[in-house]
Order: C-alpha cells, then structure tokens, then sequence
C-alpha cells in the first residue's frame, strides 16, 4: 500500500482535447501542489517560500478553496462526505491544487483525496470552478473493492457549467490512482455514449522543500497567470473555429452532485486518453 505523504510538488503536463463536434486539442506544463489540509500551518513555518493565509511567493488562502469564506477545510469537508452517505471516519485529507503565486491563483479543478486511519483511500471530491466566480463538487465514495494497483473510474452527470462552449448535459467520467511517484487523473466528458471532451494531468513527485520552491519559481514564474490566461485564449481558438455559444443556466442548487464508482482496472489496462484524443 502506498504511504500517505505529507506534502509533495506533482510536475508534468495538463492536456485538454475536445473530440466532438470539431478537434480541438492543447497541452501545457504545469505543477500542482499535494497538501495536507490538516498541517498547513506546520508547513508554513518549514519552508521559506510557502505561507499559510498571508502573502508569500507561494501560499495557500482557505477563501480560495471549499466554501471560499475562509473557513478551515475539514469540517466542510466531512460534513459533505456525511451528506453524500460517506460516514467512514477521515485521518488524512490531501489536497491536489495550485497554490497562489505571488498573489495570484485560480483552480479550474481542485481534488481532495480523503483517507481512513489504515492509508486506505476512501472518498474524492472534485471540487470544480469556472471563471464566473461560481463553483461546484462532484463526491464520490471510492470502491473498496478496487485494490492495490488499480485506478478507479467513477461517474456523474454533468450539472455545473463550465465553458460557454460545451453544453451542460451529459456524464463526466473520473479515472484516477492513489497518488505515488506518478499521480494520474483524467476526465471523460461524454454524452449519449459519445466522448465529448478528455482532459488529464500526469505529473511526477518530487518534495515539497524551500529549495524545490525556488526552482519552480524559475521554471514556472507566472504558471498561475498563465493557466487563466490559457483558459481565455483557447476559448477565443474555439470561437474562430466556430463553436456555438452556450449561455451560463443557472447554478445547481445543491452544494455537490454523487459520483458512482462504476469500475476498477489494472494500471496496465489504462486507457490513454491523450491517444484516443489524438
């Protein structure tokens, strides 16, 4: 079984590839940040470069995550796992996110990993934003059965909107493994048993310390500038492609939407999403 980490830096590449009713596909390099939402604070003071609700070139703000009121994580966490049926007891909470860069960041799709008291990975929630200042959480109980080795795919129907390009109907598809050496998460977008949409992120873990700080400031100065910006240039790319607009519907009005585990296959057995997208 693999051992929960503390905190760690996931290095690699997010690609996103539209496959209906056009292609339209784009990849960049970008890192995202596994945090114990439980010792923020601890962190804080271990390293130079990241700070804990004040400013620094790299920090964590609770208002930008969960219920964004500034508010600790955990107990919004564990009173929406209880609300989707999920009444395992919580040890250890990991958070897959952006962290701020100097000031600034915005998190198209946070993830929290949620373990019980044996490391064993119990539940997820994906905690998605659009540029609208609007967010929503898919939850999923992750299948006991699954075992070690295998990634878990869970399914949902879509019910937030996200881009005035894609429409907000059909079913996401989450496939995702217990974060190691190599993290991997994707999602399918699909809609009357069509794929619509795959994004993925694949990174490589490396320790979250004052020093690997430093040099991902160098590699990646303005990463989290770049990620909205990203979002607004490949939305104009669609629009010269001649994607219709969809006009934004109004929120869900409840706080997260189920997902449902619906299999469990060897690594070997992936699929390679970035391949069928191709």
């Amino acid at each position: 079984m693999d051992k929960i980490p503390d905190h760690f830096l996931y290095f690699g590449r997010v690609m996103h590839a539209r496959v209906s009713p056009f292609r339209h596909r784009f990849e960049y390099r970008v890192f995202s940040a596994l945090l114990d939402v439980d010792r923020l604070q601890a962190l804080d003071s271990q390293t130079l470069f990241f700070s804990y609700n004040r400013f620094n070139i790299f920090s964590f703000h609770d208002v930008d995550h969960g219920p964004r009121n500034d508010a600790p994580l955990r107990p919004w966490i564990e009173h929406m796992l209880y609300e989707a049926g999920i009444d395992q007891s919580i040890s250890s909470i990991k958070l897959l996110c952006y962290p701020r860069i100097l000031g600034y960041v915005f998190n198209p799709l946070s993830v929290y990993y949620c373990y019980d008291k044996d490391e064993n990975l119990v539940a997820l929630i994906y905690d998605v934003s659009n540029t609208f200042g609007q967010s929503h959480c898919y939850v999923g109980r992750v299948d006991s059965c699954s075992g070690d080795g295998a990634f878990r795919i869970q399914s949902t129907e879509k019910v937030f909107y996200v881009s005035p390009f894609i429409e907000v109907s059909g079913q996401y598809q989450f496939c995702f493994d217990n974060p190691g050496d190599q993290l991997q998460l994707s999602i399918q977008q699909r809609k009357n048993n069509k794929p619509l949409l795959y994004t993925s992120f694949i990174g490589k873990r490396k320790p979250f310390s004052s020093r690997s700080l430093l040099l991902t400031l160098v590699k990646y100065p303005l990463m989290t500038v770049k990620v909205i910006t990203a979002i607004h240039w490949e939305a104009l790319r669609l629009w010269f492609k001649g994607a219709g607009y969809v006009s934004r519907p109004a929120p869900p009005n409840t706080s997260f939407t189920q997902a449902h585990s619906i299999k469990a296959k060897r690594q070997s057995e992936k699929p390679d999403a970035s391949r069928e997208a191709s």
